[in-house]
């Protein structure tokens, strides 16, 4: 060759080696574009529950010489109706569609007699034998009734003109509020259990031709907000007292005064106890979602915290101040959601981390020493052979950066030092799904009453809502609750405030 044929040559290898590596950044491109189309279209028309099932296996072979007598055997039917053009498996509700009702419902009578011609026979005219009733019962609805609760207090004339003797009303959460506490539980109710913004409530009552302002509603919650402070507080001392906190944020609009516009605030959720699935629970409103403000919240907590990978919580983890228990919940929804990367690998990922829930649910069965020894002899070998893997596939395969798939190994390498920490404590869980299920509230709420007020109103809802939540939670009335609360609270001695809260509330009242 010459010189001119080896230039060439070298100019096509070139240009050869430059195609190659844009065909493989497209290619790369291509695979993550897929692979993010395919998580929207699942998040629009697919499934969004994280169980993954595994093809049902064939029966196991029958020993020999039962073979004639499984063979004789009658096998079981499913019960089939007919309908047009297929059949269809029947239902088994097991009662579910039935109505159960309490026995003390009052009832109205509607009596539908027939004529008086028709109670003559037409060809003797005889009058016909009555000889029994039909009796068809529905349940009905009457929109609740308002009544006035008139406080009638007698005077009396002291001697000599020293003044009168009168006695006095009774304790009120507002003084001087025209509202009884009945009424004031019943806006608090359908306000934050109910999830209704104080203009619905306002049609609502206006509709029995009761007229309140939204600035009066609005006013009278955060009075109470601040009245009830006081317990909030007391549940927060508590919860942190306990062995087990959960916790985790969700962003809450804040109206921002004056300019008509919307700034990003956060409620965070704060849920202890030492059960299982603990009820308190605890809402708090912070401006951002500064690190400072998990700093705040858990800084005298000693406990085992469960929470998901949000640096802040990582961070104090770092501090050794308590047990970090990092969420394998949302360790598995990040394998769940990488589709195009290893589907092998993901699925046996995804089939160790249920054999973990599977032994989880016969842990929490057991006694607390039963409990830790099924994590440390069952659990725990399974944890050290996805981190052996996983490490192993992060280090060793060839993976493509942005995708879901490559982000779910370094979510759990991320986590290697934390993941077994759940194991040590009796009490611990392997996910942080109690605060998951206490943010549910707050998701539903918001697409309601849009945003909050200010941060006085936020502070104010914080408060009510840790209480009404906790009494859902407890399986309370959360408006009982609130009118017996609201009228006992001004006079109840300030040392003994946990007897107004919802777990000793409801032993004391309900037994």
């Amino acid at each position: 060759m010459n010189a001119e044929e080896i230039v060439y040559t070298e100019e096509l290898e070139n240009e050869n080696t430059g195609l190659k590596k844009q065909n493989s950044i497209l290619n790369n491109e291509l695979s993550y574009l897929k692979e993010q189309n395919e998580w929207f279209r699942r998040q629009i028309f697919g499934q969004r529950s994280e169980k993954v099932i595994d093809p049902p296996k064939p029966p196991p072979p029958l020993l020999p010489g039962f073979e004639e007598f499984f063979a004789n055997q009658p096998q079981e039917e499913e019960k089939t109706k007919e309908v047009a053009a297929h059949k269809r498996k029947k239902q088994n509700r097991h009662g579910k569609d039935k109505i159960s009702l309490p026995e003390d419902l009052p009832k109205e009578t509607v009596v539908l007699d027939v004529s008086e011609e028709d109670k003559t026979c037409s060809e003797t005219g005889k009058p016909l034998v009555k000889i029994g009733e039909e009796i068809t019962s529905k349940l009905a609805y009457k929109p609740g009734s308002y009544y006035i609760k008139e406080f009638i207090r007698p005077k009396y004339a002291l001697p000599e003109g020293e003044g009168i003797n009168v006695s006095e009303l009774p304790d009120s959460i507002i003084p001087k509020c025209r509202a009884d506490e009945s009424l004031l539980a019943d806006i608090l109710v359908k306000k934050f259990v109910d999830h209704l913004p104080l203009y619905r409530i306002c049609e609502i009552l206006s509709r029995d031709g009761i007229g309140v302002s939204r600035q009066l509603l609005s006013q009278w919650v955060l009075k109470i907000g601040t009245a009830l402070s006081p317990l909030y507080f007391e549940m927060i001392r508590r919860i942190l007292e306990s062995k087990n906190v959960f916790v985790d944020e969700s962003p809450v609009n804040l109206l921002i005064p004056g300019k008509g516009k919307v700034h990003k605030g956060y409620m965070w959720v704060l849920v202890g106890g030492d059960s299982r699935d603990p009820p308190h629970r605890i809402y708090s409103f912070r401006f951002d979602r500064q690190h400072k403000h998990a700093a705040d919240l858990l800084k005298d907590y000693r406990g085992s915290l469960h929470s998901d990978k949000y640096g802040a919580y990582e961070n104090l983890a770092n501090l050794k101040l308590f047990n970090w228990c990092p969420c394998w919940s949302h360790i598995r929804r990040k394998f769940f959601e990488a589709e195009s990367g290893d589907p092998s690998f993901r699925k046996w990922v995804l089939r160790k981390i249920r054999h973990l829930f599977m032994l989880e649910r016969v842990a929490w069965a057991r006694s607390e020493e039963e409990r830790l020894m099924i994590r440390q002899e069952k659990e725990v070998p399974i944890i050290d052979e996805l981190i052996k893997k996983i490490k192993d596939r992060l280090i060793k395969g060839k993976l493509l950066p942005k995708s879901k798939f490559s982000k779910a190994l370094g979510y759990f390498c991320g986590l290697i030092p934390y993941l077994k920490n759940y194991t040590k404590d009796p009490y611990s869980r392997i996910d942080n799904n109690v605060a998951e299920r206490a943010v549910r509230p707050l998701a539903i709420g918001r697409k309601n009453w849009l945003f909050v007020g200010s941060i006085q109103g936020g502070e104010a809802a914080a408060t009510i809502l840790s209480l009404v939540q906790s009494c859902r939670a407890l399986d309370i009335n959360p408006r009982e609750y609130l009118e017996d609360i609201l009228r006992r609270l001004m006079s109840h001695n300030s040392q003994q405030l946990n007897e107004l809260l919802p777990g000793y509330w409801k032993k004391s009242t309900m037994g």
